[in-house]
């Protein structure tokens, strides 16, 4: 006989089609509570804007440029390697053996590009890569655990492959330009002429050569973004592969119900300045969702009273930043969330500094319970094993020990994967690439916590219909 989660000592109702349709109320209910706090929220989110910087002049510049090569044709744009030095192979073999050391997992992708933007802050695109690939971590072991019961074997390891893939492939692509302008930075002289050694699309000089001149981190960004995108757009994307087993199957839509399709920034915030401690924390009305302190590396432009001299504060994980994907599979929607991300990113103050302050404190492990250890566990044998997740999670906005969600570690999920040879031509086709040139916007919702929890929920309560 089953037992009750909150009375070990009774019989549990019978989890099912029926129970999900009594607490259908209850889940629309929180629904319309989370819209309401969802806007309440963004408007304070958005309160202080931080300049992007965007220069018209320079990305007018750029797209003359890629309409330049674009009219010259492939056979004009192919790479000159006899003008490359034996320095300059020197620079890309060490480019090249720092990637692949880089490359293994998940987990070292993320640190890396944070590494990046530590060095350099004006890489804005090296911490949006790592606040979206921590996203892809979690996705990756909602497979083991959240979502478990909900796919079957092939489908989990499918669908794995899937999000692997793409992180790993965007990563070989990405990494070794932030090398390459790290490198020249050192030097003290553009050394983008090395691109081509790496198979990095034309697309991108331009914008490399643009900013070395102006460190236009914004116009970077969206080449970036653009380029990446296109990049996984055949060989992930539209792959025959992928769209057998992933983009042509119902199952691929489960995102939609279970939350795979929210990108979300945790805000690691700080409660109280010059709080003495035992002082009561100020209601906000939002649950905590994780609690630490961040170290002396915390990068904030030291706009933050409580990193003051002489200040003391808790920080807690209260808020939510982040946006529903609506459609993986379109590549000019896929270009408009970046650009939406990075613009809340970035060009919020609170995000900003939230997410900076969360990636520099916490270290990436792939488990929800990073972010919210009052709901996930890593622990298998502390998590919740009653087939009504959804119930319980109805009955309060955080879970007591020994109740919570399982997330596992991503490493004790999957493992690395080995690395996979992938095709080398350039994407850059046409002038439609062009058309995401454009500065970027943050949308006007931008706090994602109620609806975060809304996906949990909706996934939690369809786990508990596959129970029955």
């Amino acid at each position: 006989m089953k037992q009750s989660p909150r009375n070990p000592d009774g019989p549990a109702s019978a989890p099912g089609l029926k129970d999900f349709l009594r607490r259908l109320p209850s889940v629309i209910g929180e629904a319309v509570k989370g819209k309401a706090a969802g806007i309440a929220e963004s408007s304070r989110l958005r309160e202080e804007r931080l300049s992007l910087e965007w220069n018209e002049a320079s990305a007018r510049t750029v797209a003359t440029e890629l309409e330049d090569l674009l009219r010259r044709g492939p056979a004009a744009r192919a790479a000159r390697e006899d003008a490359w030095s034996e320095a300059d192979r020197e620079l890309a073999e060490e480019i090249a053996l720092a990637t692949g050391r880089a490359v293994s997992s998940n987990i070292t992708r993320t640190e890396a590009y944070l590494a990046c933007y530590q060095a350099y802050p004006e890489l804005h695109w090296a911490f949006l890569a790592h606040m979206v690939s921590r996203n892809a971590g979690w996705n990756m072991t909602d497979l083991r655990g959240r979502l478990a019961d909900l796919l079957d074997e092939s489908e989990k390891k499918a669908y794995y492959r899937f999000l692997e893939r793409s992180n790993a492939l965007i990563f070989q692509d990405a990494y070794p330009q932030l090398l390459l302008y790290i490198k020249s930075r050192e030097l003290g002289s553009s050394r983008f002429h090395l691109l081509p050694y790496f198979h990095v699309s034309e697309f991108m000089r331009p914008f490399w050569e643009r900013f070395w001149i102006d460190r236009g981190s914004a116009l970077l960004t969206v080449g970036l973004i653009i380029n990446e995108q296109n990049y996984i757009e055949k060989r992930v994307i539209r792959h025959p592969y992928y769209q057998k087993h992933i983009t042509d199957k119902p199952s691929f839509h489960l995102n939609s119900l279970a939350g795979l399709n929210q990108v979300v920034f945790p805000l690691l915030e700080a409660e109280s300045s010059h709080a003495a401690d035992d002082e009561p924390a100020e209601e906000t009305g939002q649950e905590t969702m994780n609690a630490t302190t961040p170290g002396e590396s915390d990068h904030d432009d030291g706009s933050d009273p409580a990193l003051v001299e002489g200040g003391r504060a808790r920080y807690e994980v209260r808020r939510l930043a982040g946006r529903v994907v609506s459609d993986f599979g379109s590549l000019q929607d896929r270009i408009a969330l970046g650009k939406s991300l990075y613009a809340m990113l970035m060009g919020l103050r609170a995000v900003r500094s939230g997410a900076e302050r969360f990636a520099v404190s916490v270290p990436h492990s792939g488990s929800r319970c990073d972010y919210w250890p009052e709901l996930f566990t890593a622990n298998s044998k502390e998590a919740l094993t009653s087939a009504m997740q959804g119930s319980v999670l109805l009955e309060g906005e955080t879970l007591p020990p020994g109740m919570r969600l399982f997330s596992p570690k991503l490493l004790d999920a999957w493992g690395d994967t080995p690395y996979e040879p992938i095709s080398r031509e350039d994407w850059l086709k046409d002038h439609s690439a062009l058309d995401g040139i454009s500065a970027p916007q943050p949308p006007y919702l931008c706090d994602i916590s109620r609806e975060h929890r809304g996906g949990i929920l909706k996934a939690a309560l369809a786990h508990d219909v596959a129970g029955d």
